[in-house]
């Protein structure tokens, strides 16, 4: 599918990966950033975090990342 892509100027595509819906209380667990530059190949970079908090069984059922 990117490779059908026409850039005339960088892009970005931003992934977090949480311990919940609230962004009041639930933490980063996981940053993927794709940077797509126009005639370039694609730049792909994932870290994962340390939340601080448990991570809730629901939310290891949606992306798979445990403690």
């Amino acid at each position: 599918m990117i490779k059908n892509l026409i850039l005339d100027r960088p892009l970005a595509i931003l992934d977090l990966e949480t311990t919940g819906t609230d962004p009041k209380a639930d933490r980063i667990v996981e940053i993927s950033i794709l940077k797509l530059m126009p005639g370039e190949q694609p730049d792909h970079r994932t870290r994962r975090v340390n939340p601080g908090i448990p991570i809730p069984a629901a939310a290891t059922e949606i992306h798979g990342i445990g403690p």
